[in-house]
């Protein structure tokens, strides 16, 4: 019984209400239907954003304004734990906002941003100017991913911790990397040997 109070204080803790006895830092792929405990990897050319795009952020004023054009100034106390996500709201607006039937179920509506949130945001803009740059992540980062699990026998992860499953990663990439470097060289001493010949 102590032990398991122990993990409904820690499930109570933690930012997503999960907890993983067997590895700290892994994480329920909930969003494949699977359930598995694991990791998932994820690029630099993610351009998944949880914020709703009708919230504009000021970064002038490091507030948001809403579609009925209130403005969500930022709460005094963190939204999660770990103290890198803020949140903001209007405490008063949303009472009687006529579009509250859209926007929230809650009493206020609540907006998180995360500290480096600029950096997502920077990611989308670049998005926009680049309305091909999934296409093009298709037959580039895709073709990566592919390769690295057929690598791995299309299995998970068998190691533990963020740490050790980061350096497998990198261990996969460097030998990626440096077959493509070898196939590279081979393909261009091929090509200067037949035009030499």
């Amino acid at each position: 019984m102590t032990e398991l109070q122990a993990i409904g204080i820690q499930l109570e803790q933690s930012p997503d209400k999960q907890v993983s006895t067997t590895d700290t830092d892994a994480r329920s792929m909930r969003h494949r239907g699977t359930g598995i405990v694991g990791y998932n990897i994820q690029t630099a050319v993610d351009s998944k954003h949880h914020i709703k795009q009708d919230f504009i952020y000021n970064a002038k004023t490091d507030t948001y304004t809403c579609p009925a054009g209130q403005v969500l100034t930022k709460g005094a106390h963190r939204s999660d734990r770990r103290g890198n996500v803020n949140f903001y709201r209007h405490l008063t607006a949303c009472s009687n906002c006529h579009l509250k039937s859209r926007c929230t179920p809650e009493k206020i509506r609540c907006i998180r941003r995360w500290d480096h949130e600029a950096i997502m945001d920077d990611v989308e803009h670049r998005l926009e100017d680049k309305p091909d740059a999934m296409r093009i992540r298709r037959s580039t980062v895709e073709y990566v991913f592919g390769t690295l699990k057929t690598w791995m026998g299309h299995s998970h992860f068998l190691t533990r911790t963020r740490k050790n499953v980061a350096t497998k990663t990198s261990l996969h990439v460097l030998a990626y990397d440096f077959k493509r470097v070898l196939n590279i060289i081979a393909l261009q001493n091929l090509t200067a040997a037949i035009k030499a010949a």
